[in-house]
């Protein structure tokens, strides 16, 4: 790998690259999209509906060596975006998308080349 002319990706980049793995199983899954936020740190992200019934995704991208399935870090966040969501009679749900390089976990994600998802769907909150 030459590392050179490798370009990492910005945590705006990262986070992107998360919504929009989010984002496909979600329409897999047969959510419609209301609303959809890529502003890094405004929640949420994805306003759905399925089922006739609104849901609210949090979308987390977490580099390696960060664990996307300790969601503590998150904690306060979520339970704040969980009272609002109960506002509109919203479901809540936390998507952390875990993102590694795949040729070495100690470098960052760059631009075009290949890297590893760590994302189990969603947890409710």
């Amino acid at each position: 790998m030459n590392l050179v002319n490798m370009k990492a990706l910005t945590d705006q980049e990262l986070h992107n690259l998360a919504m929009n793995i989010v984002g496909h199983r979600l329409e897999e899954d047969g959510f419609e999209f209301m609303a959809v936020n890529s502003e890094l740190k405004k929640n949420p992200q994805f306003v759905c509906l399925r089922d006739k019934k609104l849901h609210f995704v949090v979308v987390k991208s977490i580099a390696y060596p960060g664990d996307p399935k300790d969601i503590e870090l998150y904690r306060g966040d979520l339970l704040k975006m969980k009272e609002h969501a109960l506002k509109f009679e919203a479901d809540t749900y936390f998507a952390p998308v875990g993102l590694v390089n795949a040729t070495d976990y100690e470098l960052p994600v760059y631009l075009n080349e290949e890297y590893i998802v760590d994302y189990d769907g969603l947890i409710p909150i």
